[in-house]
């Protein structure tokens, strides 16, 4: 069965993770920032209706009636609901009235947006467990709209596959969830993670890649956890480790599978409570971290393996998004190699007067194991 798709234009991000659970996976739901980043995921997927949440009015809601008009002209076969303060602007409610757009008027609940499409969701949706009130103004600690900037823009890619990733990740990271992601050398996990951290509310704290595979067994839970003076031999003073340092940051765990079954189990510990004890030392200090894990292999065969534990696979496993190699969106290749040849032209102050076809052939019929970075040194 296809589902609807909903999109829905809103900085809110508690109406955005309430949706899906009050439309009991009857449709899915596509969130967006801004105007231009709803356009271009209309350009991929074909919305079924838009939901424009205007409970934040500027300027007696002139600018909002000009996003309105704009969504209307650029996708006129498309249904759209508002959702406006308990006053709506004048220009609002004009605009409205006259194309007879169904309008929520400030508190938002499951009722309120399953009436405003009572078509799309004419099948009966079954009340959930717990319902909740989205309260008329949406929460001050959140940026404002035009400051956050969709990974699927900054990602680039013409993949389907990929595209879909990015729209799901653009959700998963407004919200405080701990993200698993799974590709190959070079996929661009680290860049990913970086973008994340970035659209994220955390973007104004630290972002902190730690490469696991490149530190020693013994040095790994000093780094991330820190240490006091005396735990071992070199530890000459106190170290604040990684979970601390970050403050209210991110923390990108790259290669999450050379981490040993000990060191498993605190890092569980950590993502469950958040509580953990520096190497030497019996006080339990709090992580505000978000995490952000990686890994170039599959870890369900490491589970298999007695390498990984069960249960720490089971709770990364909750959010798991995979980066297909480059070898799978040949459509890409192209692209980026352009993009690397402006840039080093650029640096190394190099005039291309013009490229063989040939030579963006031979780049797409290469398997390219290490993916974008093998590209980018190729052409550097």
């Amino acid at each position: 069965m296809v589902h609807p798709v909903l999109v829905v234009l809103s900085r809110d991000h508690e109406l955005i993770a309430q949706l899906p659970g009050w439309l009991a996976g009857r449709a899915d739901v596509r969130a967006c920032d801004n105007l231009e980043e709803l356009l271009d995921v209309a350009r991929w997927i074909q919305p079924s209706a838009i939901v424009a949440d205007f409970r934040r009015v500027h300027a007696g809601g002139h600018p909002e009636q000009q996003t309105l008009e704009t969504i209307q002209t650029r996708l006129p076969s498309v249904r759209v609901a508002l959702l406006t303060p308990e006053d709506c602007p004048e220009p609002l409610a004009r605009r409205a009235l006259h194309d007879q757009l169904p309008v929520v008027r400030g508190r938002v609940d499951r009722q309120a947006v399953l009436h405003a499409f009572p078509d799309l969701f004419a099948e009966t949706v079954p009340e959930p467990s717990v319902t909740e009130a989205v309260t008329a103004t949406p929460q001050d600690e959140y940026a404002p709209l035009a400051s956050l900037t969709g990974i699927s823009r900054r990602y680039e890619t013409n993949s389907p596959q990929l595209k879909q990733v990015l729209f799901d990740l653009e959700v998963a990271a407004r919200h405080d969830v701990t993200i698993l992601l799974i590709g190959e050398t070079g996929a661009g996990k680290t860049y990913l993670s970086r973008l994340i951290h970035e659209v994220s509310p955390r973007r104004h704290e630290p972002f902190l890649p730690v490469a696991c595979g490149a530190l020693p067994n013994d040095l790994i839970e000093s780094e991330l956890f820190g240490h006091v003076k005396g735990a071992f031999t070199s530890a000459h003073q106190d170290k604040e480790g990684k979970f601390l340092a970050a403050r209210r940051g991110s923390i990108l765990l790259d290669e999450i599978d050379v981490l040993g079954l000990e060191q498993q189990v605190k890092l569980l510990r950590v993502i469950e409570t958040g509580e953990f004890e520096p190497v030497g030392s019996n006080q339990t200090q709090r992580s505000r971290a978000r995490l952000i894990v990686a890994s170039n292999l599959e870890l369900q065969p490491l589970v298999e393996q007695h390498r990984f534990r069960p249960d720490l696979y089971y709770r990364l496993n909750m959010l798991k998004f995979v980066i297909p190699p480059l070898r799978q969106r040949r459509m890409d290749i192209v692209p980026l190699a352009r993009k690397f040849i402006q840039q080093f032209s650029i640096k190394h102050g190099v005039r291309v007067e013009h490229i063989e076809p040939s030579v963006f052939q031979a780049l797409v019929d290469y398997p390219r194991p290490g993916n974008v970075r093998e590209l980018e040194h190729v052409i550097q």
